[in-house]
């Protein structure tokens, strides 16, 4: 076991969404597993939430389903209001040589 409780449900939870994605996109499991460079007993840990999985395989999962773009930009601080907030006063306003 791997991490908390809640770890182990947000891990269901996202590999409920790339199954949900890769059959919303007509793609079996095999042509996923092989497009993402993984083993098709590996994409079925990810898609029932095994929060062991490498992340590199996630990642190529994601790819694959062209979610990966989403996965980034939602966790980029620079998309929040307090990440944005937070870099005014963070960040030097210029860089000297």
């Amino acid at each position: 076991m791997i991490g908390s409780r809640r770890t182990e449900r947000d891990a269901v939870e996202l590999g409920r969404h790339l199954a949900t994605w890769r059959k919303l996109l007509g793609y079996t499991a095999a042509q996923v597993a092989e497009r993402a460079g993984i083993s098709a007993p590996t994409l079925t840990k990810i898609e029932h939430g095994d929060p062991g999985v490498r992340l590199g395989s996630l990642l190529s999962v994601a790819r694959v389903l062209g979610q990966t773009e989403k996965l980034l930009t939602s966790l980029d601080p620079y998309e929040s209001d307090l990440g944005r907030a937070s870099a005014d006063r963070i960040l030097p306003k210029r860089v000297r040589r």
